[in-house]
């Protein structure tokens, strides 16, 4: 599972197949842990602690910094990490900020 303890949570196979549609997947774990785990095509790589800030930015601002189309509020993102903690936590994060 990609997110734990009642939040909606995906299958690696259920990923794949939205990954095919026009889903943001929004990796929330450490750059270390990416470089040293891989990550998963198409991801981009936002580390928790910056998440807040990545998804406040001016839309010009975020494409430089993550080469990657900001989402709106209403567009399709998916949260994943190692375990599902961290990616339950932007979930609230997003979802605080505004994002359906």
């Amino acid at each position: 599972c990609l997110c734990t303890d009642g939040a909606p949570s995906l299958s690696y196979q259920e990923l794949k197949d939205l990954k095919k549609t026009d889903v943001l997947h929004i990796d929330v774990r450490e750059r270390w842990e990416v470089d040293k785990f891989g990550k998963i095509p198409a991801s981009i790589n936002i580390p928790l602690g910056e998440l807040v800030e990545a998804l406040q930015m001016d839309p010009m601002e975020f494409k430089e910094q993550y080469k990657q189309k900001m989402p709106a509020k209403s567009d399709p993102v998916v949260f994943s990490c190692l375990a599902g903690k961290r990616s339950k936590q932007a979930l609230g994060f997003a979802t605080s900020l505004g994002f359906s």
